[in-house]
C-alpha cells in the first residue's frame, strides 16, 4: 500500500500526545477528519494501530513498529527534500571572497564564521590571492570582495576602504634573544636562525621583493606553509619569525618587537569587485562581518 506523508506525520503526533485530539491539534485538523484519517490507515493496514481508552490511546505492537519505520521515512524525506533545494537556489546566492596569507589567517576565517551562521543562503568561495592578482580579478568583475596590501594595491580605481593594520612585528620565545628589546631592524633579525614561511607563500614573496637583491643572507631553520604553525616554532624556540601582528594570539607567551624598517608597516584594504549593476546585499552583508572582524581580530 501507499502511505500519505500527512497520515504518517497525524499518527506519530497521536502516538507522541496519546491523543487524536492533540494531534489533530499539530496537524490543523477536526478531530472528525483526524479520526478518519486513523481508520483510513488502519483499514488498508489489515490490523489495529491504535488501542483506545478513557484516558486516550496507545499503539499497539502493529502501530509500534509503523511508528518507528514513518520516523525513518520523515527523516529521509527531510534529507531528500533539503538536498534537493540546494540546487534550486539563485546562482547569485554565491561570494568570491579573495585574499593574501596573512588575511586568511585569522581576519578572514573569523568574518566567515559568522557571516555564513548569520546567512544559511550565501555560499562564499574563498581563494587565498596576491594582491596583483586579487586585483586583476576584482577588476575583470571575478570576485566580489578582496583583502589587499595597501602599498599593492595602486591605482587601480577600484573602490576601496582601509580595514585595519597588518605590519610585521618579529617574534621569539619568552625570556630568549629578545628579552627586554622593544624594536629591531630586519638586519638585525638576520642576524639570528630564523624559522619562516615557504618561498612560494604570498608573505614571503612580499618581503623578498622589498627587501631586493642586497638583503641580508638569512638562515632558515625550517619553512612551513602555515602561520599558525610558524608562530609556533618561534614560541617553541626553534628561531626568530617575522609574521603579521595580528597572526599572534595576545594569550600566548611570546616575545614581541617591532620592526623598525618602513616596508614592515602595512595596512589591510577591503576592496570592491566590479560588477553590473548594483552591489548585491550579500556582498555588503560580507563586507560588513569583515570589519568587524578586524576589529576584533
Amino acid at each position: 500500500m501507499r502511505y500519505d506523508l500527512d497520515d504518517l506525520r497525524l499518527f506519530l503526533h497521536i502516538v507522541t500526545e496519546g491523543s487524536i485530539t492533540a494531534g489533530a491539534r499539530h496537524m490543523h485538523l477536526s478531530l472528525p477528519s483526524a479520526s478518519a484519517r486513523v481508520r483510513s490507515l488502519e483499514h488498508h493496514a489489515g490490523v489495529a494501530l491504535l488501542t483506545r481508552g478513557r484516558r486516550g490511546v496507545r499503539p499497539t505492537p502493529a502501530g509500534t513498529t509503523l511508528a518507528r519505520h514513518a520516523r525513518d521515512v520523515l527523516d529521509r524525506t527531510a534529507r531528500l527534500e533539503s538536498a534537493v533545494a540546494s540546487y534550486t537556489r539563485s546562482p547569485n546566492a554565491r561570494l568570491t571572497l579573495l585574499g593574501g596569507g596573512s588575511a586568511m589567517h585569522r581576519l578572514v576565517p573569523q568574518a566567515l564564521v559568522s557571516f555564513l551562521r548569520a546567512h544559511p543562503d550565501t555560499d562564499v568561495t574563498v581563494c587565498e590571492s596576491r594582491t596583483p592578482r586579487t586585483v586583476r580579478r576584482l577588476a575583470d568583475g571575478e570576485a566580489d570582495l578582496g583583502v589587499v596590501i595597501d602599498d599593492e594595491a595602486g591605482d587601480s580605481g577600484l573602490r576601496m576602504e582601509p580595514l585595519g593594520d597588518d605590519s610585521l612585528v618579529v617574534i621569539g620565545q619568552s625570556g630568549g634573544v629578545l628579552a627586554g628589546r622593544t624594536t629591531m631592524t630586519y638586519s638585525e633579525v638576520a642576524e639570528h636562525p630564523l624559522v619562516g614561511l615557504d618561498a612560494d607563500s604570498s608573505l614571503r614573496r612580499w618581503m623578498e621583493k622589498r627587501l631586493g637583491p642586497h638583503a641580508p643572507v638569512v638562515r632558515h631553520r625550517t619553512t612551513v606553509a602555515d602561520l599558525n604553525v610558524l608562530v609556533s616554532l618561534a614560541a617553541a624556540g626553534a628561531g626568530l619569525a617575522v609574521v603579521p601582528r595580528r597572526a599572534i594570539d595576545p594569550r600566548r607567551p611570546l616575545d614581541v618587537c617591532e620592526l623598525q624598517d618602513a616596508w614592515a608597516r602595512r595596512r589591510h584594504l577591503l576592496a570592491w569587485g566590479v560588477k553590473d549593476g548594483a552591489t548585491p546585499e550579500a556582498a555588503e552583508a560580507l563586507a560588513e562581518h569583515l570589519r568587524r572582524a578586524a576589529t576584533e581580530s
